[in-house]
């Protein structure tokens, strides 16, 4: 598959990163062209003594403006990503691992929605969305990430490709689209953290949700990769917005051990007092990484 643009051209350069990071190097790729999404901007984190075609798996994250500089946020919070993999890196059962951080748009809300949920809907609780059907973009920030980041990833920095090396996370819609691009490309993506997970599918405060929020249950139990290949964490807080996906969580924790997934490929934990922000989600980072990269087959 030829890379968009050619490998070296000016747009596929990487240029110093203006984020601060504690260990490692951080190497950007502004306005990444794609031919399926709005450009934005990759973030590329290397641990120290990292060289090229180090055998390494690689996470891929959404919202990647959030991952390692606070300073650089809306919020002034950040995942602590380099301050984590700084303190997992070397331990004894983990794999080496690379991160790539993928910036979220003002589309954000589209290009995370699972779209292929709607085919489990009624024709009139599809029509709900109205206009909005037309601006959901998740399959072409999925095909983004598999035809045109994931090539580039793999020529430039040549980490090992397959599916089991090949991971994905996010938080709250960032969850959605880490377990959707599970489902619809198991051969390519062999483990997810989803964190915070808007499994509840609310928009708004009018809008009836729970359709939603059991369509997508439905797609999941068509579409969910094999238990025994691949690895899925979730969690939730128990505060504010976190507290209101107890349900939703525990019904799709049904469903999906009622689908054999089971430990050590599958883990659920809740976290009593966290709420819906990436300082709590910083706190417990290292829990979904070491699920990912702990050797266990």
């Amino acid at each position: 598959m030829a890379l968009l643009g050619g490998v070296g051209t000016a747009a596929q350069q990487p240029v110093a990163s203006s984020q601060t990071v504690c260990c490692g190097t951080l190497e950007s790729y502004p306005s990444f062209p794609s031919r399926y999404i709005t450009p934005r901007d990759v973030t590329v984190w290397l641990p120290d003594g990292y060289e090229k075609g180090d055998p390494c798996d690689v996470l891929y994250m959404h919202d990647g403006q959030m991952l390692f500089d606070a300073a650089a946020t809306w919020n002034h919070q950040e995942w602590q990503v380099d301050e984590v993999m700084c303190r997992l890196q070397g331990e004894r059962g983990l794999r080496p691992c690379i991160v790539v951080g993928i910036d979220n748009t003002q589309a954000r809300i589209f290009e995370y929605f699972p779209k292929k949920m709607l085919d489990y809907l009624t024709a009139e609780q599809r029509g709900a969305i109205g206009e909005y059907e037309a601006m959901l973009t998740a399959d072409n920030y999925l095909r983004f990430l598999v035809e045109e980041l994931k090539p580039f990833i793999d020529s430039e920095y040549q980490p090992l490709t397959g599916p089991r090396h090949t991971l994905l996370m996010g938080s709250s819609m960032g969850g959605l689209i880490s377990l959707y691009a599970m489902c619809e490309y198991p051969e390519v993506f062999g483990g997810a953290a989803c964190l915070s997970t808007h499994l509840s599918m609310k928009m708004t405060d009018d809008f009836d949700n729970e359709p939603w929020a059991e369509a997508f249950r439905k797609y999941v139990k068509e579409h969910n990769p094999s238990p025994r290949n691949h690895r899925l964490y979730m969690d939730r807080g128990t505060v504010e917005l976190d507290g209101s996906y107890a349900p939703y969580q525990d019904a799709m924790d049904e469903l999906l051990r009622s689908m054999g997934w089971e430990a050590p490929h599958f883990v659920s934990r809740v976290f009593d007092g966290h709420q819906h922000n990436e300082q709590c989600w910083a706190s417990r980072l290292d829990v979904p990484l070491r699920f990912l990269l702990s050797i266990i087959q």
